[in-house]
């Protein structure tokens, strides 16, 4: 099948697996940097129950574009100034996110941090010009920062729509089962305080049955990664036991707890 250039070169991407030993140093130095539950918790969004880098991401582009359209305007140049100084909170929530993905995803998340930082950086150098008072090159920097910046927003459309970075990957769950109750399987067949999986068709299911005898069920797939869940740890800090996906460690139980999957619903839950 024939394919565009533009779309042989994501591809390309994806597999440059020449990348991984950078990935690799600037995964440990995330983690490194940004290790305390609380702070990955935040910076995942697990407050507000959504992803923080998208919010961050819009009000940066939003800041920086209106930056550049205020250029022509006299008597803006200190408005401007401002507007360009507002991408810390997107950076750090998007490094934070990155570290989390899988490989292929991780290579284009390279790519659309080196973008995005060529970006800033030449933002950066428009606010020291301005400041300087050279206005006229520091608005054509301005001008190239947001075209780079560009370039780094279609590899994150990439990353969010093709290769599914952030999505909710539990969310087709309530699409795929008819509605009302299913039968799943036999109460007698699942026994106690220990984690079974189950298929209602080809949609994937975790059963768990507390020692008083409750039933609790909820899509086999992580919302984060679609890590299998019935390989995950069972805590009971609660009443209602939090079960640990295996793979980036996101705990749930009706609801989300933490980690890099608790942004998303844990759609599928009965």
């Amino acid at each position: 099948m024939h394919t565009s250039l533009p779309f042989r070169a994501l591809n390309g991407l994806e597999n440059a697996d020449s990348l991984d030993t950078v990935i690799a140093c600037l995964k440990k130095a995330v983690n490194r940097m940004i290790h305390a539950r609380a702070a990955k918790d935040l910076l995942h969004g697990v407050p507000p129950g959504h992803p923080l880098h998208p919010l961050a991401v819009q009000l940066s582009i939003g800041a920086w574009t209106s930056a550049v359209i205020l250029d022509p305007v006299p008597g803006t140049q200190t408005a401007s100034e401002v507007l360009i100084a507002s991408a810390l909170p997107a950076v750090v929530s998007g490094w934070t996110a990155w570290a989390e993905l899988h490989p292929q995803q991780q290579r284009v998340g390279v790519a659309h941090a080196a973008a995005n930082a060529a970006g800033t950086l030449l933002f950066g150098v428009s606010w020291a010009l301005r400041s300087k008072g050279h206005r006229g090159p520091g608005v054509v920097a301005s001008a190239a920062a947001l075209d780079t910046i560009a370039v780094g927003g279609t590899l994150c459309g990439h990353l969010a729509c093709r290769l599914a970075s952030g999505t909710n990957h539990a969310e087709e769950v309530p699409h795929l089962v008819a509605p009302g109750w299913q039968r799943l399987c036999e109460l007698g067949g699942i026994p106690v305080k220990k984690i079974e999986k189950r298929s209602l068709g080809d949609v994937p299911f975790l059963v768990w049955r507390a020692a008083d005898g409750s039933i609790n069920v909820l899509s086999n797939k992580c919302s984060h990664l679609a890590g299998p869940m019935s390989e995950g740890k069972v805590y009971h800090s609660s009443s209602n036991p939090c079960v640990e996906c295996p793979w980036h460690y996101s705990r749930f139980s009706m609801a989300p707890r933490s980690g890099p999957g608790s942004g998303h619903d844990p759609a599928g839950c009965v």
